[in-house]
C-alpha cells in the first residue's frame, strides 16, 4: 500500500503539476495518481517503472479512450488533496468508493472488489476473530481497514501505520499480533519470501458503509472525465480485455459481484 516512493512523492507531483493542468485543457492526456507502495495492485519494480493491476487496467482505459496517460507517485495520506490541487488527473490506486470520500471526490464505477482479511504470525494461537480480543492489531493509516477494526474489533488495540510495509515488518519481527488489509494484498504478501512469517487467518465479511462498492478511479468532483472512464471501463469488460489483466494477476475473478 511504500517507504522509498512516499519519500519521492512531494518532488515528483511539482515536476508534473503544469502537465497535470494543461492535460485537462488537452482531454486527451492525462497524469495519474496512485500511492505505489501496494502489490500486487500497484508497484515499482527493480527498473523503477511503476507496475501492478491498477496500473495496467489503467493503461487499459487510457488505451480504450485513446489517451495518452503517465503515472507519479503520490503518498497516500495526501492523495485526494492533490487531486483537488490539480496535481494529477485522476486517482488509480484502489481506492474504495465510500460515502466519506465521495463528499470529496466523485468516483468512477467500481472496476475491482474484494473483502478485507486478518493475517497472523504462522504460529500464532489465534484461531478465529474472537481470539483477537485483547491483541495488537496493525493497519495502514487512512484506510478503509483500519476504519473497518475501529468498528468492528473494538476489543483490540489498533495500531495504525503510515505504510503497508512498515505493518508488514512489524509482524513480521513480533511487535505485533495481526494485520488487516485487502485480502489479496495479504494473500499475495504471505506467499512471498518476505511474508512467509505469516498465514491469513481469514476473510472478513464486508461492511458496505465501510468497505464501500468496491475500488473505484476518482476524480474531481463534476469532472465529465467520469462518464468516459466509466464508458472505458465497460469497454475493456465486454472486449475481455479486463480478464486478460484480471487473469495475469489472479486465479479468480476480482471484479466481484
Amino acid at each position: 500500500m511504500r517507504i522509498s516512493t512516499r519519500f519521492l512523492a512531494a518532488a515528483s507531483l511539482a515536476a508534473l503539476s503544469l502537465f497535470a493542468g494543461s492535460a485537462m485543457a488537452d482531454g486527451e492526456k492525462y497524469v495519474i495518481g496512485t500511492d505505489s507502495t501496494y502489490p500486487p495492485f500497484e508497484f515499482v519494480d527493480a527498473s523503477g517503472e511503476i507496475k501492478g493491476f491498477d496500473i495496467d487496467i489503467a493503461k487499459a482505459l487510457c488505451a480504450e479512450m485513446k489517451a495518452e496517460c503517465s503515472f507519479v507517485s503520490a503518498d497516500w495520506d495526501g492523495i485526494i488533496p492533490a487531486l483537488k490541487a490539480k496535481k494529477f488527473d485522476m486517482i488509480v490506486s484502489s481506492m474504495s468508493i465510500t460515502p466519506e470520500r465521495s463528499k470529496l471526490v466523485d468516483f468512477t464505477n467500481k472496476y475491482y472488489n474484494t473483502p478485507p482479511a486478518i493475517a497472523v504470525p504462522k504460529d500464532s494461537t489465534i484461531t478465529d476473530v474472537a481470539g483477537l480480543k485483547g491483541k495488537t492489531i496493525g493497519a495502514q493509516t487512512s484506510t478503509t481497514h483500519s476504519n473497518y477494526a475501529e468498528k468492528h474489533l473494538p476489543d483490540t488495540e489498533l495500531k495504525l501505520y503510515p505504510t503497508a510495509d512498515e505493518y508488514k515488518l512489524d509482524i513480521s519481527n513480533g511487535r505485533i499480533d495481526a494485520v488487516i488489509d485487502d485480502v489479496v494484498v495479504l494473500s499475495e504478501w504471505v506467499k512471498s519470501d518476505a511474508g512467509s512469517c505469516c498465514k491469513i487467518l481469514t476473510p472478513l465479511k464486508v461492511d458496505p458503509e465501510i468497505n464501500g462498492a468496491g475500488a473505484g478511479i476518482a476524480i474531481r468532483q463534476g469532472d465529465p472525465l467520469k462518464d468516459k472512464l466509466n464508458a472505458a471501463i465497460a469497454a475493456i469488460r465486454t472486449s475481455g480485455k479486463y480478464k486478460e489483466i484480471q487473469d495475469k494477476y489472479f486465479d479468480f475473478d476480482v471484479y466481484g459481484e
